[in-house]
């Protein structure tokens, strides 16, 4: 491979991304991104459009003070309204403003879009894009034609798309980008079209695709083996619609599977960080199926694939998660068998070679609580206690000997709960009350106030998350729920589970499990720290 067919990273994310449905960001958010994307690696960092919005104005205002280390910070607009008012025309000269060294301007290559929307002839919307480019070519820009809808313009009318392939790139245009704008096209198409372009225009060419047909990463990688040597897409492939191409399936696959080179600091290892961070300052839910970079990506669940993995990872994964800064997961479920247990009993430090018949023993009992409706995947904690107790090595830190919740509503309707609750500790008994906003958080405000004369670290306890789940609806009123309390000590989070077919008894084995917990984790002969999640 030549240099010049290094392949080039375009992100999009500031500026495509943010059409997505629910994706918002703040100048500051922006301004954030930029600089991550930049520490990873990317090679443009298309950053808005600053003649359409203030905040994008802005945004290119503040990245002038930021110090890219690897990337160059473009700025997107379309072509000049009007073929003979160039020098005066609002987009082409707000887009100088910004002062960025990359400009990628958009234009018109389907005929039904030209004659349609613009009510443009073929020679006026050519005479469009030649003036548009050149303009931006003269005060020095770098430029990056975006074929807007090309792929749906060449199969309407190759002739078409064609010239304005060529008028861009007489134009002096740096790369000619192929918009799949609508995301329908296949690839197959994507590749036999690519690489007819490439007979005619000479200079790099780049894949822009969008995932209408959930093909966007298919197509961009088609693209490359076609001869493309840009790519542009967007982190966690958001965007308008169905979003655009996902950088973080595109990167690893190129990479890993395609063998193609790339910009030499990008940071693969830190591609699941970047997926996060992302997500995060999006205040979105990553998503934990996602291809290389979810949680789930290389958790395993069934025990044959656990006791393959084990010898070798490669007979269940498609590459070593640590390549894109990912970890193996086991999961302990009903379809767990023994080499789960042994898999998440060494992440404990604990070695069950030496106890065969225990391992066999837990599998048991993690089949038939799982069949009675608990789930130890989402609650790890709770496992761990059950693993340590039949190990001999923990038991609770407190009994309750008794408990009892009352609940009122007055007249406007506002419900407070109630709860007595009696507790031994090494045979002190202390008996307590409290009260609540529900029942749940009056014996969660009652245990506390019960144990803390015991165990006053328990007070830096908080419930972060608290999910119920119903298990067997058809049973109406009647039916067994599920609890998964999510608790912190603002380092470290653990889940724990509870299962009854009163909500109230479900949520309060979570609750005991979680506070016991914590201080197994204190008390422990080892004293070993929580788990970082």
């Amino acid at each position: 491979m030549t240099p010049q067919d290094r392949i080039e990273l375009f992100d999009t994310s500031l500026r495509d991304g943010t059409q997505g449905e629910g994706v918002s960001l703040s100048v500051q958010d922006k301004l954030l991104i930029a600089m991550k994307l930049d520490e990873f690696g990317i090679d443009i960092i298309e950053g808005g459009w600053p003649s359409s919005n203030p905040k994008d104005e802005e945004f290119f205002k503040l990245a002038q003070s930021l110090n890219f280390l690897h990337s160059r910070l473009g700025a997107f607009g379309s072509t000049a309204r009007k073929p003979d008012q160039i020098e005066t025309d609002v987009n082409l000269n707000g887009l100088l403003k910004a002062e960025c060294p990359v400009i990628t301007i958009f234009g018109k290559t389907w005929k039904l879009h030209s004659e349609k929307s613009l009510g443009l002839s073929d020679s006026e919307n050519e005479a469009l894009i030649f003036n548009s480019v050149k303009y931006l070519k003269d005060h020095g820009r770098h430029v990056v034609f975006d074929a807007e809808h090309f792929f749906d313009g060449y199969k309407d009318s190759p002739e078409f798309a064609r010239k304005m392939l060529l008028a861009a790139q007489s134009a002096g245009s740096d790369t000619i980008a192929l918009c799949d704008t609508n995301g329908g096209s296949l690839p197959h198409e994507v590749f036999s079209i690519v690489e007819e372009v490439k007979q005619i225009v000479f200079i790099p060419i780049g894949i822009h695709a969008h995932n209408d047909g959930d093909l966007a990463v298919a197509n961009s990688l088609a693209a490359v083996r076609a001869g493309a040597t840009q790519v542009q897409g967007t982190i966690n492939g958001i965007g308008e619609r169905c979003g655009n191409a996902n950088l973080i399936s595109i990167i690893p696959n190129l990479l890993l599977k395609m063998r193609s080179e790339v910009c030499p600091q990008i940071n693969l290892d830190k591609l699941t960080a970047l997926s996060n961070f992302v997500y995060e300052i999006l205040n979105l839910t990553p998503n934990t199926r996602a291809p290389f970079v979810g949680k789930s990506a290389f958790a395993h669940k069934g025990g044959i694939h656990v006791s393959a993995v084990l010898k070798d990872n490669l007979m269940y994964e498609h590459i070593h998660p640590e390549k894109v800064g990912n970890k193996q997961r086991v999961l302990v479920s009903d379809l767990a068998g023994q080499s789960n247990i042994r898999y998440k009993a060494s992440e404990l430090g604990i070695n069950l070679d030496d106890h065969p018949e225990l391992a066999k023993k837990i599998v048991s009992h993690i089949k038939h609580l799982e069949f009675e409706g608990y789930q130890f995947e989402g609650a790890e904690a709770s496992f761990e206690l059950l693993l340590r107790h039949e190990m001999g090595e923990y038991n609770p830190y407190f009994n309750v000997l008794d408990s009892r919740v009352h609940t009122e509503y007055d007249k406007e309707g506002h419900n407070t709960a109630h709860v007595m609750l009696k507790i031994e500790v090494d045979d002190e008994i202390e008996h307590t009350a409290a009260e609540g906003d529900g029942p749940v958080n009056a014996l969660d405000n009652a245990l506390r106030k019960a144990l803390t004369r015991f165990y006053p670290e328990i007070a830096r306890i908080k419930l972060v998350d608290y999910k119920v789940r119903v298990l067997d609806e058809k049973q109406g009123t009647r039916a067994k729920v599920r609890v998964l309390i999510e608790s912190s000590d603002g380092e470290n989070t653990w889940s724990t589970v509870g299962v009854s077919t009163n909500i109230i008894e479900a949520s309060w084995q979570a609750l005991f499990d979680s506070v016991n917990y914590k201080l197994f984790k204190l008390h422990s002969p080892e004293k070993e720290s929580l788990p970082t999640p």
